[in-house]
């Protein structure tokens, strides 16, 4: 069994609500992390990002001055200095279709509804540690690779033929090797 040693990565949890951001700082310290930075909006956040650059950023979607797609977004920019392979976990209580799906084309790593329990924060947090996703740049995306299953039964117009858009994601291995125990 790999054990993640969570005392070694810096998680940044971005959420208005101040109760939700205790209960998130709350499990990760049960799961071990020491250094858990906290912003109460997206703009705050886009800041503690640049400064603290966190191994894994936990956001919450409605947020004031911009929400967690407009900050995914930001963080998205390929061409950044600061890390934009960094995995994103969006925590938020909107599941409908139609918002997961907005979240992945924003390049949400992994995506949780509220309430949250211990074991699917944890799940997520060990998916971006131990099975990092490639990341895709094409003309209009760039973020971890939206398929989660490789199956050759889709043969759509949007259908990509080959992994030339796929890059390496520098960070990947280093979040990984840093974080087994």
């Amino acid at each position: 069994m790999v054990r993640v040693d969570f005392t070694k990565l810096r998680i940044l949890v971005v959420d208005d609500n101040a109760h939700m951001r205790r209960i998130v700082r709350t499990l990760l310290h049960g799961f071990g992390s020491r250094e858990v930075y906290e912003a109460e909006d997206g703009a705050a956040g886009l800041e503690m990002f640049t400064t603290h650059l966190p191994d894994i950023i936990i956001v919450d979607w409605a947020m004031p001055i911009f929400d967690g797609i407009e900050l995914t977004s930001m963080i998205r920019r390929p061409n950044s200095a600061v890390n934009p392979y960094v995995p994103i976990i969006m925590l938020t209580g909107h599941s409908e279709k139609s918002k997961v799906m907005r979240a992945r084309d924003a390049g949400v790593t992994e995506f949780l509804c509220k309430p949250i329990s211990a074991k699917s924060l944890h799940q997520r947090l060990l998916n971006c540690v131990l099975n990092p996703r490639p990341f895709i740049k094409t003309r209009d995306y760039f973020g971890p690779d939206r398929r989660r299953n490789i199956s050759g039964v889709y043969s759509g117009p949007e259908r990509r033929t080959s992994n030339d858009a796929v890059v390496a994601d520098p960070a990947a291995k280093r979040l990984r090797d840093s974080a087994l125990s």
